[in-house]
């Protein structure tokens, strides 16, 4: 029984998993090909995509490199120790990198683009950490923003609190860190705050718990693109999903392109 169980355990992890091995840039290099971006967006904020729980940074670069395509000055980060660890201890470590970017770059903020855990790291630099001064807007793609069963389930399988996961136990419904970080303004500041989700989500159950409250643009694609089908780990390669991140770094209305590739 317990190896049915452990067997369980390893697939919902494997599924978490983006299988990359590249590490990140220890410090930010802007890009060579933003020296050819059309003009809006290279006087555009820089945005910074954020990596989720177990994600490397190359297996970002899909959507970092949409974002250069259209003209951004686009980094990634890598959560330290891939996110297994505490969560505000990888926003502190997130803040420094925000001004090293910004130092890079010579921008007075920057705009953030979130995958997974990665959105509860950016939020927590932004109620927590001052962070709203230097962010323009926040983008989350399938964040957990208040707990997903997922992390739940390991405790119910018997196999103890997330098998030890300090990230985990904090995106777990219910958990102190998801109060602490709900409690009062979910959208503090002047940051322009929009979460993208998907019915098809595998790993933030229920779906809905990915939203924000307090004046956040809430996007279910679905809701635009019903024959759409996307995964916890399509949302940062799918094109439809890309297009409403674009809107969102442009101020624009939710225009999603349900064909887009």
């Amino acid at each position: 029984m317990l190896l049915r169980k452990t067997a369980l355990v390893l697939t919902l992890a494997t599924a978490a998993l983006l299988t990359f091995t590249t590490p990140a840039t220890a410090e930010p290099v802007a890009p060579a090909d933003v020296v050819a971006a059309p003009t809006a967006a290279a006087a555009a904020n820089p945005v910074i995509v954020v990596g989720g729980l177990s994600g490397v940074a190359v297996a970002y670069e899909p959507i970092a490199g949409r974002l250069r395509a259209d003209g951004y000055r686009a980094f990634v980060y890598q959560l330290p120790g891939l996110g297994l660890g505490d969560i505000p201890t990888s926003a502190r470590a997130f803040a420094t990198y925000v001004n090293q970017v910004r130092a890079t770059t010579g921008a007075a903020a920057v705009d953030l683009v979130a995958h997974s855990e990665g959105g509860l790291v950016a939020r927590y630099y932004l109620k927590r950490l001052g962070g709203t001064a230097t962010v323009g807007r926040y983008v989350s793609l399938g964040s957990p923003q208040y707990g997903t069963y997922v992390a739940n389930i390991v405790a119910f399988l018997g196999l103890g609190s997330c098998a030890g996961i300090v990230a985990c136990q904090q995106m777990a419904i219910g958990s102190a860190f998801l109060a602490d970080l709900n409690g009062g303004d979910d959208t503090p500041g002047p940051v322009r705050y929009t979460t993208i989700r998907t019915l098809q989500d595998e790993l933030v159950r229920p779906t809905g718990n990915a939203v924000v409250n307090d004046g956040a643009t809430n996007v279910l694609i679905q809701a635009y693109c019903p024959l759409r089908v996307v995964g916890h780990l399509g949302l940062v390669l799918d094109g439809t999903a890309y297009t409403i991140v674009r809107g969102a770094l442009i101020d624009g209305p939710v225009r999603p392109n349900c064909l887009a590739l």
